[in-house]
C-alpha cells in the first residue's frame, strides 16, 4: 500500500557526503514502495538530493514552500507539483496534511522545529501521522535521550512516545514504512501528565 511520506531534511550543501548517500538510498526505497514524497521544495542539500532521486526514478513528489523562498530561487525547478504558501506555518500544515508518516532525516533547526510541531500535534490527538527518525550514525541520539529524560521526570509519559520511532539503517527504516507503520491518533484526554 502506497503512503504519503512527509520528509523533513536539511538544505545545507556542506554536510558530510554520508548524509547525501543515505538520503539517496532512502529516496530510492520510497519510490520502490510507490510512496508519494512530500517535502519542503528545496533544490539544494539533502532536500535537493531527495527530490533529484525521486524525479530520476519517476516517483511521485510534491514540494511545499513559502513564496518568499521562491523569491530567492530556493525552489527546485524540476518539481512540477509545487505548492507555494504565504507563511512557514501554512507550509508545515500542508506538509503534514494527509501524511501517513513524517520522516525526519538529519537536519538543523528548521528540521527540529518541524518534527517537534508534528510530535506536539500527535500528542494532542490532532494528527495520527506516524513519526519516524532516521538516526544515521546516532545523529538523533540526543533527541532520544531528551525524550527519555522528559518521560523519566514526568514531563511526558511512555504513551506519548507511541508512534515515535527511531531507525539506524536505511533497510530497517524502509521496511518499517512499507510494512509496519500505522496512523494512530492519540486521545487528547491523555495529552496532559496527571
Amino acid at each position: 500500500m502506497n503512503k504519503r511520506i512527509c520528509v523533513y531534511c536539511a538544505s545545507s550543501e556542506k554536510v558530510p557526503a554520508k548524509y547525501f548517500e543515505d538520503t539517496k538510498k532512502i529516496a530510492e526505497g520510497l519510490v520502490a514502495g510507490d510512496h508519494h514524497v512530500v517535502y519542503g521544495g528545496g533544490a539544494v542539500g539533502l532536500m535537493g538530493t531527495l527530490a533529484d532521486t525521486v524525479i530520476d526514478r519517476k516517483g511521485k513528489i510534491t514540494g511545499i514552500m513559502p513564496s518568499f523562498m521562491k523569491d530567492v530561487e530556493w525552489n527546485h525547478p524540476k518539481v512540477t507539483d509545487m505548492v507555494y504558501t504565504d507563511t512557514m506555518s501554512h507550509r508545515k500544515e500542508l506538509l503534514l496534511e494527509g501524511a501517513d508518516v513524517a520522516l525526519s532525516l538529519p537536519g538543523g533547526c528548521g528540521t527540529y522545529e518541524e518534527f517537534m510541531e508534528a510530535i506536539t500535534l500527535k500528542r494532542l490527538g490532532q494528527i495520527g501521522t506516524d513519526i519516524v527518525f532516521y538516526n544515521q550514525d546516532g545523529f538523533y541520539d540526543p533527541i532520544k535521550q531528551l525524550f527519555a529524560q522528559a518521560v523519566k521526570e514526568n514531563f511526558m509519559t511512555e504513551e506519548h512516545m507511541n508512534g515515535i520511532q527511531f531507525f539506524d539503517t536505511v533497510e530497517t527504516l524502509i521496511h518499517y514504512i512499507n510494512h509496519d507503520s500505522q496512523t494512530i491518533t492519540n486521545d487528547i484526554h491523555e495529552a496532559v501528565v496527571r
